[in-house]
């Protein structure tokens, strides 16, 4: 690594020759392996990008001038340039860097990001404020062909087309999202690369001119005429009609030719998009042969390519979830399994290769997913909407408008919810249960386990509830071992998990397991909670709630998602209509963006392990906080102090955290 040590900077970089740059780029990407092989992340996509980003800050002045990175998940090289080299052993991990662009952890970082199709929305931004204060930096957007499945990226294109700033998008086409990509924006992009005509002509164009003495001025002349031969031969000329000049494609790993198109294009007034060709995963043969696995990874060998061991004997709740589908699949034939660019990612690649034609992947499209999956519905099909939550929420309107308002029987299904551990807050899946409980006619249902993950999905399809259902479980191993039988689940209705008590526990999700651990503690010190599997969060059991009102001098509920709006507070709600004059609190992630690291450690941070639940019920039992006799203002008490951050061990974190931020 003689070249990147030198590199504490952009400048440091600048001091390099044009011939040293490539073994630089070979540096970066050892270095990419050797972490992600010991941390886990983001490889594939940060392994193509590598020249690119070299070429980006040789010939870009960062900070002054700014780049703007979709989902910004191919930014490891972009760190290693930008003065976080010696902290590049951390990333993801806690207390270290994240794996995606933060404002606060770089002013190279001129946007954060961590979902698709956002960047020459925000690029545009950027370059209006510019024009506003007077200056005349350079604005810089890095997307995906993958991003350019999702419409806010059309939105953007058409809007940045229009107004006319200079700005330059750089389209990094490698013909892959997360999944393969699919569609005809992605056939429409491989088509310009591979285009033998194209190419063809100019190959043999540039070799005949380089017979001339004034090879340079006939080549210039060449090159205005390729302009226009580009736009008949190549779909070039749908970027040119929303207002672009487009160039490319070029080759993203041939540094020179990049580097000179760079310089050649950058003062160039309006709109600009150039169109870059790159491999996943280049320069790492098991990445380049298997993208989509190597997209995103736990630790692994760099020598063989093959995963370490986690230790975890148990399955993911999305291999579970993976292996239902299919028994829905095939049981029944109108069952539609839609995702947005994440078949491996939720499981659903089994699925896709055993019913292909039950399977639909929409790209970067959620809206669009559930949209689809209304008609689908409405049509007599029996569709299930798969994407991670962070990314669900970006699908709000059409849960509501599309299939809740006409009470269309959609499962929605997501992935990572609550939190995901070391992708941090752009991916941490804790606003699902408070947006779903606001929307009339919908089921929300929160399985314990894997058992009763599959037990509500077969449920929905032989007993079909009325009108749409959203399923929410977590990025983890089941906690308890898979059984072959399918135990029959009382739709609708709480679980009783110990016998009843003056102290309850309603626990949501994974909250369940813990607070039976929990419960081990509280005994030791005299107090025995009554559990209870508040499986269903909307509509909530309420005969099951009122058995617990009337019976407990004290209620705690446990959820792994944001406390506004979320069970806890609706729970808390119920009892001050209803005149409740015992204890309550809600244990639940607090008002703010949580980091990133392990998931347990996270947990533990805000109060949601084992230990932070008992000494939160043990606290609430004695009185801890002195509020007088009257029990009912303790209540109140209790909400507005859990709003506010909860037991003085969890603002303690709260603080800690939002310094790191």
């Amino acid at each position: 690594m003689e070249l990147l040590s030198k590199i504490d900077g952009p400048a440091d970089l600048k001091k390099l020759s044009l011939e040293e740059l490539p073994t630089l780029a070979e540096e970066i990407r050892q270095a990419i392996i050797s972490t992600v092989s010991a941390t886990g992340g983001h490889l594939a996509t940060n392994l193509g990008a590598v020249e690119l980003t070299v070429a980006m800050h040789y010939v870009f002045d960062s900070p002054r001038d700014k780049f703007v990175w979709d989902v910004s998940h191919q930014v490891y090289a972009h760190k290693l340039l930008t003065g976080r080299r010696d902290a590049f052993g951390t990333i993801r991990q806690y207390g270290g860097l994240a794996g995606f662009t933060k404002r606060s952890e770089s002013e190279h970082d001129s946007i954060g990001a961590g979902h698709a199709s956002t960047s020459i929305s925000s690029a545009l931004g950027l370059a209006a404020a510019r024009d506003v204060a007077g200056e005349d930096n350079h604005v810089v957007a890095v997307i995906g062909d993958g991003s350019l499945t999702g419409g806010l990226a059309y939105e953007g294109l058409n809007n940045a087309g229009s107004a006319k700033k200079d700005l330059l998008v750089i389209l990094n086409d490698n013909t892959w999202s997360i999944s393969k990509n699919v569609g005809a924006i992605s056939r429409y992009l491989t088509n310009i690369q591979t285009d033998d005509r194209f190419n063809r002509l100019r190959r043999e164009v540039w070799e005949l001119t380089g017979r001339f003495k004034r090879r340079e001025l006939i080549r210039g002349a060449i090159s205005r005429i390729e302009h226009s031969v580009n736009a008949l031969l190549v779909p070039g000329i749908l970027f040119q009609k929303l207002g672009y000049r487009y160039f490319g494609p070029i080759d993203g790993h041939d540094l020179p030719l990049l580097i000179r198109t760079l310089e050649r294009i950058k003062n160039i007034h309006g709109p600009l998009l150039l169109h870059v060709g790159t491999v996943k995963g280049k320069g790492y043969e098991p990445a380049e042969g298997d993208p989509t696995r190597y997209h995103g990874i736990g630790k692994f060998d760099k020598v063989t390519g093959k995963p370490k061991s986690s230790g975890v004997t148990l399955p993911a709740y999305t291999k579970v979830f993976g292996e239902t589908m299919v028994e829905l699949g095939k049981k029944d034939k109108r069952v539609v399994a839609i995702t947005a660019a994440m078949a491996g990612g939720t499981g659903l690649d089994k699925f896709a290769e055993e019913l292909p034609d039950q399977f639909v992947d929409v790209g970067i499209a959620e809206g669009h997913a559930n949209c689809l999956a209304a008609g689908l519905a409405a049509g007599g099909s029996r569709p299930y909407v798969v994407v991670y939550s962070t990314f669900m929420q970006r699908a709000y309107d059409q849960m509501i408008h599309d299939i809740a308002l006409q009470k269309l029987p959609v499962v929605i299904c997501m992935d990572r919810g609550g939190l995901v551990g070391e992708d941090g807050p752009t991916h941490h899946g804790v606003f699902d249960i408070a947006f779903c409980s606001t929307v009339p006619d919908l089921t929300v249902a929160v399985p314990k386990d894997g058992n009763e993950l599959r037990a509500m999905l077969h449920h929905t399809i032989d007993h079909e509830p009325e009108g749409p259902v959203a399923m929410r479980y977590p990025r983890a191993a089941v906690p308890t071992k898979m059984q072959s039988a399918i135990e029959p689940i009382e739709w609708g209705r709480w679980e009783e998990l110990t016998p009843g008590g003056d102290v309850a526990i309603l626990a949501v999700g994974t909250m369940v397991h813990t607070a039976l651990k929990a419960a081990e503690q509280l005994r030791r010190q005299g107090i025995d909670p009554w559990i209870i599997n508040a499986r269903f969060v909307k509509p909530m059991d309420m005969s099951m709630l009122r058995r617990v009102a009337d019976s407990s001098r004290a209620i705690v509920t446990a959820e792994e998602g944001c406390l506004s709006g979320g069970f806890g507070q609706a729970v808390g709600a119920w009892l001050m209509n209803e005149g409740y004059r015992g204890k309550f609190d809600a244990l639940a992630i607090p008002d703010r963006f949580v980091t990133h690291g392990a998931r347990a450690q996270l947990l533990k941070d805000i109060g949601l392990d084992a230990e932070g639940m008992a000494e939160s019920v043990a606290h609430l039992v004695s009185g801890g906080h002195d509020d007088g006799d009257d029990e009912h203002h303790s209540f109140l008490h209790r909400l507005i102090f859990r709003r506010n951050g909860g037991t003085k061990r969890r603002r303690r974190h709260a603080v800690t955290q939002e310094a790191e931020g």
